[in-house]
């Protein structure tokens, strides 16, 4: 378990030590004294919670606490449905991508844990995407997640690049409790 003094947490949060030892005194900021010292530790998760709280920003523990998800569709209701259940958390940073274009770019600046592919684009550009990102050896550790259309036709290609596939019509709840597990198990997510 990760551990800050006040002065780590003074620096991240840009602020005095002092106003960090305010904090914790009066018990906004939870966290233990080191017994037989007036010490403060501030145990990370503690700390998250508090800036998260508080609507600081996270700084230079945001990386590792927040998952960024590109979402790559043209579907308007598919993409607030899908925000709407990530975002309450405000462990989730979404993007959205509406081409195989767009999404290069997006990934490039971006530097999505997950990307969402809506195969309703087109089934060519869809897979096109995700051999893109398999390809790219900076995204080997990227979920993606294929969305299929229920349109009757056969799906039939090579899914070993993707993680995971949902069909449509799906429930956004369920595609973002699977986000979820899927990079949660890379990531400290808070």
């Amino acid at each position: 378990m990760k551990v800050f003094t006040t002065g780590q947490v003074a620096k991240i949060c840009k602020v005095a030590p002092r106003t960090v030892s305010k904090w914790f005194d009066s018990g906004r900021l939870k966290g233990y004294r080191i017994p037989g010292s007036q010490d403060r530790r501030i145990p990370r998760e503690y700390l998250i919670k508090f800036l998260r709280e508080h609507g600081m920003p996270l700084g230079e523990l945001e990386d590792e606490t927040t998952a960024k998800v590109l979402i790559v569709a043209q579907d308007q209701l598919l993409i607030e449905n899908l925000k709407r259940e990530l975002l309450p958390e405000r462990a989730f940073k979404v993007a959205v991508a509406s081409s195989g274009f767009d999404a290069g770019i997006q990934a490039e600046s971006f530097r999505p844990d997950c990307i969402v592919v809506d195969f309703s684009i087109g089934k060519t550009e869809g897979l096109q995407i995700c051999q893109h990102v398999r390809r790219n050896g900076e995204f080997n550790d990227v979920v993606l997640i294929a969305l299929l259309p229920d349109d009757g036709s056969s799906m039939s290609f090579d899914r070993s690049a993707i993680n995971e596939t949902f069909k449509k019509p799906f429930d956004a709840g369920l595609l973002a409790e699977r986000i979820r597990s899927l990079v949660g198990a890379r990531k400290e997510l808070v």
